[in-house]
């Protein structure tokens, strides 16, 4: 099997890859726009999980950019049975001091490049047809079926939050464009799962280790390992969404109602991750 996985070279990206390769012996094509890291991770999972591995430098922002990376697997040869979109950014800006760029960066990363890939690489997977031998194969327990896609979303996709207005509105779409897609796809033998993380355990909040670890221990935040696991597993069982943690499962509903009050208390307390 061949395995899909944008914004490889680091972070989330990195750790699905990684699972892929060790855990499940897939070959793997990564993408990403950081070419020297993508190399060097194409390099160790091969030399370490005996699997092949195709770096492939790209810009997913570009309007086009779904169009030549499916073109790229057609001229190759190669035949996706899992995608990971996974690459995306993350800034904290009030909305008019954001540039263009940064907008259209932000909005073609996470709608325009998503909803092609899924739509190219999706038609792909419902046209194949499965050999003997593949439907025989297991992946979790249960039969293999066409082709497999995760898209990543996130908690703020609940959350009408200032600073992160563009990110939260981006993140809403992959959400209900998975799940509605669900319903499309697994008939015809595709599974697409959508997972949306509250906190992931990283340095990017700039939390002090003591309050990373509670944060873990209270299941509001979790490990990029773990997550990964748990998405892998959710998907190749064919599970629509997700949301990992027990408080965050229960804080969903909440985060529609937030009370003006509290949102404004907010902007004070996340100012200091402008850029």
């Amino acid at each position: 099997m061949l395995a899909l996985v944008t914004g490889a070279s680091s972070g989330i990206g990195l750790q699905y890859a990684t699972q892929l390769a060790r855990d499940y012996r897939t070959d793997l094509l990564l993408v990403s726009n950081q070419q020297e890291e993508l190399n060097q991770v194409a390099t160790d999972l091969a030399a370490q999980y005996a699997v092949k591995t195709i770096p492939l430098y790209a810009d997913l922002s570009k309007q086009d950019a779904a169009e030549q990376l499916h073109q790229y697997c057609k001229d190759n040869n190669l035949v996706v049975d899992i995608l990971i979109n996974n690459a995306g950014v993350f800034f904290f800006n009030p909305y008019c001091e954001t540039s263009m760029k940064r907008i259209d960066l932000m909005l073609n990363l996470h709608m325009i490049t998503v909803a092609k890939l899924t739509r190219l690489f999706g038609e792909d997977m419902i046209n194949r047809q499965l050999t003997a031998e593949e439907q025989t194969q297991k992946i979790c327990r249960k039969p293999r079926r066409k082709g497999y896609i995760l898209n990543m979303s996130s908690m703020s996709a609940w959350m009408a939050m200032p600073g992160i207005q563009t990110y939260n509105a981006t993140k809403a779409f992959i959400y209900n464009f998975s799940k509605s897609l669900w319903y499309e796809f697994r008939p015809k033998g595709v599974n697409i799962t959508v997972m949306a993380p509250g906190a992931v355990d990283t340095a990017l909040f700039g939390l002090a280790p003591n309050l990373r670890r509670l944060a873990v221990n209270l299941t509001v935040s979790i490990p990029p390992e773990r997550l990964v696991k748990r998405a892998l597993k959710k998907l190749f069982r064919g599970k629509k969404a997700d949301t990992p943690g027990f408080l965050n499962w229960l804080a969903t509903p909440l985060l529609k109602h937030t009370p003006d009050w509290l949102v404004f208390l907010a902007i004070k307390f996340v100012g200091k991750f402008q850029k």
